[in-house]
């Protein structure tokens, strides 16, 4: 299944690959992690930042998240938000590849102890699909999901995001 999935994502990213190397208008190549959607009246580029940042907030608003990113990153980001103008955590846990008209997801999440991980896990991959494809208009050929860990109540994850069952 690894296989396919990175064999898909290969394939996808070299059909991704600019033909003729530039840009109409003599502007240059694009620029790697940017999405390019030309029309006649002109070329709108969207930074992978942009879809990572997109999914992150997707992600959160399904209930069953309760934090986003591997421990290490989890830790990290807590640290982070004690530091006054600390950095923005929304694309904590969020790995994207961008083409020209396709992206790939990547997520870490947490769920909460009780919750079915299966229904979770699809109800996070259909709402960052949908917002992703409605916000940029990129398809999203693949969201994978990688649970992390599950929180029990009292874990001692403070700083991090906590909902209400």
């Amino acid at each position: 299944m690894t296989q396919t999935n990175t064999a898909t994502r290969e394939e996808s990213r070299q059909s991704n690959q600019p033909s003729g190397g530039a840009m109409p208008g003599g502007r240059g190549q694009q620029q790697p992690g940017r999405a390019q959607l030309s029309s006649d009246s002109g070329q709108t580029r969207i930074s992978g930042s942009v879809v990572a940042k997109i999914a992150g907030v997707a992600a959160r608003e399904i209930p069953g998240v309760q934090a986003m990113g591997a421990a290490t990153q989890r830790r990290l980001g807590q640290l982070r938000g004690l530091v006054p103008g600390g950095t923005d955590t929304t694309r904590q846990g969020v790995t994207v590849e961008v083409g020209e008209r396709e992206a790939a997801v990547d997520l870490d999440i947490v769920t909460w102890y009780g919750q079915s991980i299966v229904d979770v896990s699809n109800a996070v991959r259909r709402n960052v699909i949908d917002r992703v494809q409605g916000m940029t208009g990129l398809n999203v050929i693949e969201v994978n999901i990688n649970v992390d860990d599950v929180y029990l109540d009292g874990d001692g994850d403070g700083g991090q995001e906590q909902r209400a069952q």
